[in-house]
Formats: structure tokens, C-alpha cells, sequence
């Protein structure tokens, strides 16, 4: 079943005069325990996409649905829910709070629900991804690798039926590269999530179930 639908999905942004077209008609479907991978060089539209499949950001024209639910007019206060439950989100720039500690950080989300073992499965996660004893720190005191695996945590703790990643190894060296791929395909696994992560990487792709490659805001190519 398909857990994810963009039927001729665009998006286009107005300076002065001008219309700027970032996506144009594009029109997708995602399984779900699917791991797509969509590629594309920098200013191609996949940050733009991944906003809009995840309901961040709002098409010009066309619509998205999440589990059957279409999004693509819902308010924030319909969001929020379906952002905090169904989607796990992680992002180039980690996105940590600052004044948080790792294991606060990583709670944060399943505290919003109220969930009474939301420190218990902070601690969990942070463990499992070989950060225990990182706990108390706060994002100053880890490094680049080990604040991505604390967001990977955030967007895992409410165990969400989607996971969204944008370049998530685009401020890391190879080395932390390839353990955050690892570690974002063996939790998608574990947690039979569907992953959809955008990239640049030539590298990456070759571990998804199926690509997609973006050019100028359309899609290009598909396998």
C-alpha cells in the first residue's frame, strides 16, 4: 500500500515580476517499507520536494496525501499531529536545540505526547546507536557525526511510519558519511519505517530500493 501520493505536484515562488518554477507536475507514489533515494544537483528541487511530501511546505498547484489523508490544505493545527506521529524528519543541519542536552533533544517529541516512557526510550535509542555515555552533553560538545545520530534519534523516538532525511551527510566526512547511511537503513529496518532521503551523493543510492533523479524541478530519470 502506498503510504505516500503527489499527483502533479508544483511548487513556484514570485520575485518582483517573475514566477520561479522549483518543481513542476510531478506526480509519485511510495510504498511503504520502501527506501527511495532522490538525487538530483543542488538547486534541482529535492529539498523542495521532500518539504512538500512531508507537509513543511504547501504546493502551488496540486495535491499530497499521507496514509490516505490528503494534506495539501490542512492548517497547522492539522499538521502538527500528523508531523509529531507519522513522520520522523532529519536534516543537513541537525537541527538540534542548543539549551538541550542529547537525551533531551531526542525525548523532546515523545514528551509533546505525553508519553510517560518518553526519557526511558530517549535513553534506549541513544544506547543503540553508541551514544550512552553522551547523554548530558549539549550539541557544542559533540561532534558532526554524533549530533546526527542524535537527530536520528529525535525522528525515530514516536517510531514513525515515515522518515524523511535531506542530505543528511552533507556536513560530514566520508567515514561518519557511511555510518549514518548504515545506521538510517538498519533503523528504518528495525522500525519497518519507509525512508525517503534526498542527496547529491553519487554513492548512496545504490543501497535504495528504487531512484529518483531530478533535473531543473522535474524528474529526470527513475529506476
Amino acid at each position: 500500500m502506498n503510504v505516500i501520493e503527489a499527483q502533479a505536484v508544483s511548487k513556484f515562488y514570485s520575485v518582483g515580476n517573475r514566477k520561479i518554477r522549483v518543481l513542476d507536475n510531478i506526480s509519485l507514489s511510495i510504498a511503504g517499507g520502501e527506501f527511495l533515494a532522490i538525487t538530483g544537483n543542488s538547486g534541482s528541487g529535492k529539498s523542495t520536494l521532500l518539504s512538500l511530501l512531508s507537509g513543511l511546505d504547501r504546493p502551488s498547484s496540486g495535491r499530497v496525501r499521507i496514509d490516505q489523508v490528503d494534506i495539501t490544505d490542512l492548517n497547522e493545527d492539522g499538521l502538527a499531529p500528523l508531523r509529531n506521529e507519522t513522520i520522523g524528519f532529519v536534516f543537513q543541519s541537525f537541527h538540534l536545540v542548543p539549551s538541550l542536552t542529547a537525551i533531551e533533544n531526542v525525548s523532546f517529541p515523545a514528551e509533546l505526547r505525553k508519553d510517560k516512557q518518553a526519557v526511558d526510550k530517549a535513553v534506549s535509542l541513544l544506547e543503540r546507536v553508541g551514544l550512552g555515555h553522551r547523554q548530558l552533553n549539549f550539541p557544542h560538545q559533540l561532534s558532526g557525526g554524533e549530533k546526527q545520530r542524535v537527530a536520528i534519534c529525535r525522528a525515530l523516538i514516536n517510531r514513525p511510519k515515515i522518515i524523511f532525511a535531506d542530505e543528511p551527510t552533507g556536513n560530514l566526512d566520508s567515514t561518519n558519511s557511511d555510518a549514518i547511511i548504515d545506521l538510517l537503513q538498519t533503523l528504518y529496518t528495525e522500525h519497518h519505517a519507509t525512508l525517503i532521503l534526498a542527496t547529491h551523493s553519487r554513492d548512496i543510492p545504490a543501497q535504495a530500493d528504487r531512484i529518483i533523479t531530478l533535473n531543473d524541478g522535474r524528474i529526470a530519470e527513475a529506476a
